[in-house]
């Protein structure tokens, strides 16, 4: 970890401490004075924390404020050593952090009231995005124009718990009851090209606009797009993506968690103020996205006024949008468990 003295401050400091010790000295010595004491040296930094933070898949703009941060050394210089991993195939992130082997993640809050019904004790900290910036999309040819146009059409699901639940409510609000049993359900293999089958294999998708959406645009084949967020009066708005932690963390090292999170907001403030350099900090951290360098700049511009949007400050989150969640997935019966929603987040570590 970098000395808070550099080398020449060291240099000074000997020396100056040295000149004031030969000033103080007596002219003569008698045999029996006590020997005069070295100067004292500067005290050295404690070690940097080494902290793992697990993304919820492959690096994207939904991450860059992280790897802004990362490349500007504010991690460092809260005394942090942050190591960034992707997600394996065994154990979802919340088991990672709820077990200790990672201290921070990346998830939803559709997963984290999921996690936490499930009895994980997982808190999220920070909203990345203040509203849910995805929706069911089909190609531009399809005439997507209102929820009850899906009916009849074929939909590439994932396996989601919330796919099922999402649709009945989006159609219920345009008159159409059982709507999960007039729409086809596909199910995609976690590695399906569900960009190529559009049209072909199956008729919509759920994506999210700023990576998907853009660049269908850039390629010149945009969808037709139903975002959740302008139907919040059926699915109610919710934070995706969010960053989280344990419990025991926060109740162990909440020092180390204001730490982290005096750093992060620096990385998401700047990637707001400024995406292109934040996006070319994003292409030069994860190379293997360099093929996709377009839509990762078109993406930093989207998501730039959204990360924070009308909040007040970046990483908020309001309990009602919480509570709102968790009755809904309780009333689709989703969760069964009594989630208390004041629990499920806390704001206290924001700088």
């Amino acid at each position: 970890m970098r000395s808070y003295f550099s080398t020449p401050m060291l240099a000074l400091y000997g020396a100056a401490a040295l000149a004031l010790s030969a000033c103080a000295a007596p002219t003569q010595t008698s045999p029996t004075a006590a020997p005069q004491k070295p100067p004292a040296q500067p005290e050295q930094p404690a070690a940097a924390d080494k902290v793992t933070l697990i993304l919820d898949w492959t690096p994207n703009t939904n991450h860059t404020g992280i790897y802004v941060a990362l490349d500007k050394g504010w991690y460092r210089d809260e005394g942090i050593e942050l190591s960034i991993q992707q997600p394996g195939t065994t154990l979802l992130p919340a088991q990672i952090v709820a077990e200790g082997q990672a201290q921070f993640g990346i998830s939803s809050q559709e997963q984290l009231v999921l996690d936490r019904g499930q009895g994980l004790p997982i808190v999220s900290i920070a909203a990345i995005i203040q509203h849910n910036t995805s929706g069911f999309a089909a190609p531009a040819e399809a005439k997507l124009e209102r929820p009850a146009d899906l009916v009849g059409k074929r939909y590439g699901a994932f396996g989601a718990p919330f796919e099922k639940p999402f649709l009945e409510a989006l159609l219920a609000c345009d008159g159409v009851e059982k709507a999960s049993e007039q729409i086809e359900f596909v199910q995609l293999g976690p590695s399906s090209d569900y960009r190529a089958m559009l049209g072909r294999e199956i008729d919509f998708a759920w994506i999210f606009y700023g990576w998907d959406g853009v660049a269908a645009e850039l390629e010149g084949k945009p969808y037709r797009m139903l975002m959740l967020s302008d139907y919040a009066a059926c699915v109610p708005d919710y934070y995706t993506p969010l960053i989280f932690t344990s419990e025991k963390l926060i109740n162990d090292n909440p020092d180390l968690v204001r730490r982290f999170m005096r750093a992060t907001a620096r990385g998401y403030q700047f990637a707001i103020a400024q995406p292109e350099e934040a996006a070319e900090i994003l292409l030069k951290s994860v190379p293997e996205l360099q093929p996709t360098a377009e839509t990762v700049k078109a993406s930093a511009r989207w998501l730039a006024p959204r990360y924070q949007a009308e909040a007040q400050r970046w990483g908020e989150q309001q309990v009602d949008v919480w509570r709102n969640f968790i009755e809904f997935a309780q009333k689709a019966g989703i969760v069964q468990q009594a989630l208390d929603p004041a629990q499920a987040f806390t704001t206290a570590f924001l700088p």
